[in-house]
């Protein structure tokens, strides 16, 4: 598989007083377009407002730093949910839904949108469709179809459609009101990374926080899993793979480490550092496994499956400790005392290994 691996940061697309937004594409990391993965990153500077829009992509959303408020309008619904967001927050978010995002804070809101683009107009890419604004969905409209479809004068229209200059992410006036937050509304629809129950933690190692279909269940509905990964400074990710054969999308939230990537034919075909703000894709069955530098190092992944199954090739779960010592003597043309010495390590060490 020739394919360029290499950990990429994204592209800026557009940039103005209320905020950013930028995105990777195929163009600079291929394996977008062969997983069918989209990637983007949206930053709301202070009163930064990213008006409704909805997606041809289902997406699983993460706050990467700061706080605001989020608006979702799922399709067929007479209202919508306005949920407080925060650093560490994932949301699931399937095609269709419009959304709007909206930061009230003196300090930047940044937040990460990976997603399955396999049923959208550009594979590896994300088409956004806004209702509002400069592009919005019906400035395409003649003034008679909106007139009629809204119930309006074609003068009304044309001051709530034609004569509007601001582009998607705008800077709103202090004094603007906007809707409040509901605690209830973040039910079954957000999980905070951060302060959720661990489902691995190792002591010197690292901890992990999975994303699936019994702690969110709208991930059901985008066909995407997630975690959130921190590994401590100098550990190692344990050597391991997709066993269901799934993509791992990575995005680097902080800290540096290096990262090796081995595939077909034992060839090894990414040997790279990473560090924050890069994106990397490791394809189906490829094994992948990271070593954190001393300042540790923090991801969030998605895996194009809602209930993602790993294999692990080193530790006291992986696949070596439950092949019988016979059949690793015989694939390692080894005597019995080298096989008995393999398996005594790791006995106790489990996906993240601490330094030495």
């Amino acid at each position: 598989m020739e394919i360029d691996l290499a950990p990429k940061a994204p592209k800026g697309l557009f940039a103005g007083d209320g905020g950013s937004y930028s995105s990777w594409t195929p163009d600079d990391l291929p394996m977008l377009r062969v997983a069918s993965i989209g990637a983007a990153k949206l930053t709301l500077n202070s009163r930064g407002f990213a008006a409704p829009s909805y997606s041809d992509s289902s997406k699983v959303a993460y706050v990467l730093q700061g706080s605001g408020v989020c608006g979702l309008t799922v399709p067929e619904a007479t209202t919508e949910k306005v949920i407080k967001i925060k650093e560490g927050d994932a949301l699931a978010i399937p095609f269709g839904f419009v959304t709007w995002w909206f930061n009230p804070n003196d300090s930047d809101l940044a937040i990460l949108f990976l997603g399955d683009t396999s049923k959208g107009h550009r594979p590896g890419q994300f088409t956004d469709f806004h209702l509002t604004g400069p592009t919005g969905i019906f400035t395409g409209f003649t003034p008679e179809f909106v007139s009629r479809a809204w119930d309006l004068s074609q003068s009304d229209v044309s001051k709530l459609v034609h004569d509007q200059s601001n582009a998607g992410i705008v800077k709103l006036k202090v004094g603007q009101k906007m809707p409040e937050p509901s605690d209830k509304d973040r039910d079954g629809l957000v999980v905070n990374c951060l302060e959720a129950p661990l489902d691995v933690d190792i002591k010197g190692g690292g901890c992990v926080v999975v994303l699936n279909s019994k702690n969110l269940p709208t991930v059901e509905s985008v066909g995407l899993g997630a975690d959130l990964v921190r590994l401590h400074g100098g550990a190692m990710c344990s050597p391991g793979f997709s066993s269901d054969s799934a993509y791992q999308v990575t995005y680097v939230v902080r800290g540096s480490g290096r990262v090796q990537v081995v595939g077909v034919d034992g060839k090894r075909v990414l040997e790279t550092k990473v560090s924050g703000g890069q994106l990397f894709i490791v394809p189906r069955f490829f094994v992948v496994s990271k070593i954190a530098d001393p300042e540790g190092m923090e991801w969030f992944s998605i895996i194009t499956t809602p209930n993602p199954v790993f294999s692990h090739l080193a530790g006291r779960t992986s696949v070596w400790k439950a092949i019988s010592p016979e059949v690793l003597e015989a694939a390692f043309d080894t005597t019995p005392e080298l096989e008995q010495l393999f398996r005594s390590k790791r006995t106790s060490d489990e996906i993240f290994f601490p330094p030495k």
